[in-house]
């Protein structure tokens, strides 16, 4: 829904592990993305390049402690990037109307805390977008892959069955909460975490460039489950209609 590209989490990220003097990548941080940030900051510390970095920067290898003190560092970052990056996609504000005059409900689900969510919600909300409910990182037992999060919105909004509830991502774990949880799943290529560039660097690539990285972007989604890939979430409403 904002974002293009999914920079704000890859940004913050990369300057929590940067203050204890480890270098991440855009790809290493992008490897994990769509998962609860705490379980994100784990599987980084599991890299082996990254573990080797941060024995050599820190001395000892990480542990639990040093994913609490990287989350505890990540939370401003993330929440200074996040509302900077806040922007709603073209045609996403227009995808909710024609949802909600359906009668569709419209849910969020996401990796960030609610203290990370705030700054989001509050830019989302000033263009035009509200989400009927919201469920953060922290707030289920577990995270995506598990459909926890999932169940919880429609538990809460009154809506089953989940066969009839459509989940949207840009992520591979986001696809699989998806399928985990018996929904139609539809992946975001084009302006997703996958292709991981603004829209402008996006139109600026040569035509067969672009299409080879979308081409790319939509086999991984596929290969997690996602029934259908939509290049951005201005597409959902004719896929949709065409599903139906």
């Amino acid at each position: 829904m904002v974002d293009f590209g999914c920079h704000a989490p890859v940004m913050a990220l990369r300057e929590a592990f940067a203050l204890r003097g480890v270098a991440i990548s855009d790809a290493q941080a992008r490897r994990d993305m769509g998962k609860a940030k705490a379980d994100h900051v784990r599987a980084l510390l599991q890299d082996p390049a990254i573990a080797k970095a941060w024995t050599e920067a820190c001395g000892r290898a990480a542990d639990d402690a040093d994913v609490q003190k990287l989350m505890t560092d990540l939370a401003p970052l993330m929440r200074d990037q996040a509302a900077r990056a806040a922007r709603l996609i073209d045609g996403a504000r227009s995808a909710v109307e024609a949802l909600r005059a359906e009668g569709i409900k419209v849910g969020s689900s996401t990796g960030y805390t609610r203290a990370m969510m705030t700054p989001v919600l509050r830019e989302a909300a000033a263009q035009g977008y509200v989400p009927d409910h919201v469920v953060c990182s922290g707030e289920t037992p577990a995270g995506r892959p598990t459909p926890l999060m999932i169940y919880k919105a429609c538990a809460e909004l009154g809506v089953w069955p989940l066969s009839r509830v459509v989940k949207v991502d840009d992520t591979e774990v986001g696809v699989a909460e998806g399928r985990a949880a018996g929904c139609f799943t539809v992946g975001i290529t084009a302006s997703g975490n996958g292709m991981g560039l603004s829209e402008q660097a996006l139109a600026a690539l040569p035509a067969a460039d672009r299409e080879s990285r979308i081409a790319a972007a939509e086999k991984s989604l596929l290969a997690a489950g996602a029934d259908v890939t939509i290049d951005t979430i201005a597409q959902l409403i004719p896929v949709l209609r065409s599903a139906t």
